[in-house]
């Protein structure tokens, strides 16, 4: 809704300014007659340097009508001219259909003139903005779909430690296979790993051997691990093995990186190793050279040697990892181009559980990787090894300079809770994760992470109690005692509850609130102004999962990511009770599908944004920016909307205003953006950008085939003064980015005539 208010003050400032161009304009007359092209020049110089260049335009249409009339010819105005307010404007509270006739139509004898189908008016001060907060949007990640395991972290082995376990097996070894007949191996575990935590090793008996009656393979025989679905291995990159093994006798075995069927050999070496060296565990590690590429390649162990093996802890990793620190670099990639401001993490119902047993659990997933147990996580039904950790989140936070946001376990999961009376474990166990993230080095967890390469603390703020428990029977009284412990050891850190405060107040202390919500694209898109009546004291919002879901969504639609838009346009304009917000899930394995639609979508050796990925681009510098003031003057404003937002690019000291339109209709719209606000004297708006997410089809989607079907393109845009005009394509989200730059054009005195015009 129109705030009325506003909106008679902006057409004031209109019909000002129009007053102002009309005694220019006569200025202009009266100079044409007497052929002073010179002073002509010196006016229009002076009309642009006070933001009047529509002025000029519309000089030269008026010249266009008077021409036509003294030809007899028609006398309608084109689209995209500059308003004609017949002075003096008398503005009335009329309907916003009837103030537009009003600005745009001369007369009742000239009905036939095209105005346009809405009017954007944008208040351009800073000084009559507001600060968005400087963390609004991030992401949320979670370990679902394989985010991690197979996907964020850049493990190549799955189950590394022949540990993977589920519902009702303790332990096996898939996806690791056997390389031979059972006349020339034999593979089993034991419990004889020398890890603690890890007590599963792979035997492998070998009855073959390279002469004598019983001959192996040419190839030997041995076991593969083909990874997630497959290992990506590339050309003249380096991989990394590390293994454990340990044997009676001396070993010969070939660690080969290989085609699927392992016909194609795209890097190998030999660890050699008599028996006074392998007798008791051993770390062995080799470097791999690939002199080919193959996207479906597997980790092959093989030997030619009579004896027994045992195996445990086989990783193998590319070498150029983000950062070196153990991330996928292409994924990476794709979250630095978000520009999060903060990552939630790791859950979501991973943190939960379905039942507390196979609940995360940040003590097992810190420290040496090969004494990481893992967990079978009963929610999104697969094992993760963690090599992906609390530690690794951290650093993710840190290399994507975000602020870490920790939802930890509050002794509730889907199907079973802790009793408050005995809740005292969890809340030690989440005092003892700060003080591994924030503690001195010398500290007890605090050491633990300096151990593991970062003695500085990590700059961990926001701590979440729980995920999607308020309602439960034990939430609201566990709650209150993970609150109070940490108002009590660590005050300065801002507390999460589950409990939505947007409508009615919280009945228990906290910092912000969580607010989840997943619905259709009409639903998503009306709630652009959910949070327009929320009181503005209090707990502020935390809208930690957002999506479009269902039919509108398809897998990944622009029907989904226009609706989402308007949504966090909404949250924009509304960030004085909104401090953060995130998209949700986050990633996606093609090879294991739970969650529909996800941001990114992956395979071993491709990656894509979906158009959701893309909309959140366009909010990248919205994050500590200034909202500006802006609001639409239009008979059909229910499938527009817009913001406008003033910030500072730091990396070359330059200021820019975008504004930001959805266009959620089928039909094109002819906007005219009227900016004010802005000293003429001392800021000028120039190098225009226009940046349009759109496609012919409202579901179109991207995919492994076509990733590049719905992305953002640039447009040709030219900022020609306060009245631009703007034409909005259907189903679209635009972006329209100005720069303000010094003036150094003086605003030359206006004459007498000008002066009596005004």
């Amino acid at each position: 809704m129109v705030d009325q208010t506003e909106l008679h003050g902006q057409m004031m400032v209109i019909a000002r300014r129009w007053r102002w161009c009309q005694a220019w304009l006569q200025l202009r007359v009266m100079r044409g007659r007497q052929g002073d092209e010179k002073a002509l020049e010196e006016d229009a110089e002076a009309i642009m340097a006070g933001g009047g260049g529509w002025c000029i335009s519309l000089s030269l249409q008026e010249i266009r009508i008077q021409r036509r009339r003294q030809q007899g010819g028609p006398t309608t105005i084109a689209t995209g001219n500059a308003p004609y307010l017949p002075p003096p404007l008398r503005y009335s509270r009329l309907t916003q259909e009837e103030n537009l006739n009003k600005l745009f139509i001369r007369d009742s004898r000239e009905i036939n003139v095209l105005r346009p189908d809405a009017v954007l008016l944008v208040n351009a001060s800073d000084a009559a903005g507001r600060p968005i907060p400087d963390k609004l949007f991030g992401i949320f990640f979670e370990e679902i779909n394989h985010a991690g395991a197979g996907g964020l972290w850049a493990e190549l082995v799955s189950n590394r430690g022949f540990e993977a376990g589920g519902l009702h097996t303790p332990s096996n070894i898939d996806p690791w296979s056997i390389i031979g007949d059972e006349s020339s191996i034999i593979v089993s575990t034991d419990l004889s790993s020398c890890f603690q935590r890890n007590k599963v090793a792979l035997q492998m008996e070998v009855l073959c051997d390279d002469n004598g009656p019983s001959i192996c393979p040419s190839g030997g025989v041995g076991i593969y691990n083909p990874g997630f679905w497959g290992m990506n291995i590339e050309q003249g990159k380096t991989y990394k093995v590390v293994l454990y093994m340990r044997s009676s006798g001396s070993v010969n075995v070939s660690v080969s990186l290989t085609g699927s069927n392992g016909s194609q050999v795209l890097a190998s070496s030999n660890l050699i190793s008599d028996s006074s060296v392998v007798n008791n565990w051993t770390k062995m590690e080799v470097m791999l050279e690939a002199e080919g590429s193959n996207s479906n390649s597997r980790l092959q162990l093989t030997t030619t040697t009579k004896g027994v093996i045992w195996f445990d802890q086989v990783s193998a990793m590319p070498t150029d990892t983000y950062e070196g620190h153990g991330f996928r670099t292409d994924l990476m990639e794709m979250l630095v181009g978000l520009k999060p401001r903060f990552i939630r993490f790791p859950g979501g119902c991973f943190v939960e559980g379905e039942w507390l047993r196979d609940a995360f659990r940040w003590k097992e997933t810190v420290g040496p990787w090969e004494e990481r147990p893992g967990h079978f996580g009963d929610v999104w039904m697969y094992w993760t090894d963690e090599g992906l950790g609390y530690f690794e989140f951290l650093q993710l936070a840190e290399d994507l300079g975000a602020a870490p946001v920790w939802v930890i376990n509050n002794g509730i999961s889907h199907q079973d809770e802790v009793d408050p009376s005995d809740i005292f474990p969890f809340v030690q166990e989440m005092l003892d994760s700060i003080e591994f993230a924030r503690g001195d080095p010398d500290s007890t967890w605090g050491s633990v992470r300096a151990a593991m390469g970062h003695p500085e603390p990590f700059n961990l703020k926001y701590v979440a109690i729980g995920n999607e428990d308020c309602g439960k029977t034990n939430y609201r009284a566990n709650y209150l005692r993970f609150y109070y412990a940490l108002r009590r050891t660590h005050p300065d850190i801002q507390v999460i509850s589950n409990c939505d405060g947007s409508s009615t107040p919280l009945d228990h202390p906290a910092d912000l609130y969580d607010f989840h919500i997943y619905t259709s694209a009409k639903n998503m898109f009306s709630m652009n102004n959910r949070f327009a009546k929320t009181p503005r004291n209090g707990p502020k919002a935390f809208v930690s999962e957002y999506a479009v879901t269902g039919t509108d969504a398809g897998r990944g639609s622009l029907l989904a990511a226009l609706a989402e838009a308007a949504f966090l346009i909404g949250l924009e304009k509304n960030s004085d009770v909104v401090a953060l917000a995130s998209y949700a899930p986050l990633f996606e394995n093609v090879n294991d599908k739970r969650w529909n639609p996800d941001a990114i979508v992956f395979n071993s050796s491709q990656v894509y944004g979906t158009p959701s990925y893309w909309m959140q681009r366009f909010f990248t510098q919205s994050s500590g920016a200034t909202l500006l003031s802006s609001s639409f003057l239009t008979n059909s404003s229910s499938s527009l909307v817009a913001s406008a937002i003033s910030w500072q690019d730091l990396q070359n000291n330059s200021s820019y205003i975008t504004i930001k339109i959805v266009n959620f209709g089928s039909d094109y719209v002819n906007l005219k953006l009227f900016l004010d606000g802005l000293d003429p004297t001392s800021v000028q708006l120039t190098g225009s950008k226009q940046t349009v997410l759109t496609s012919p089809n409202v579901m179109d989607e991207n995919s492994l085939d076509n990733p590049q079907k719905v992305v953002p393109v640039p447009k040709g845009f030219e900022y020609t003064g306060s009245d631009t005009g703007i034409v909005l394509q259907p189903h679209s989200f635009t972006s329209f980015d100005l720069q303000k730059v010094l003036s150094h054009i003086r605003i030359r005195e206006i004459d007498a005539v000008a002066k009596s015009s005004i």
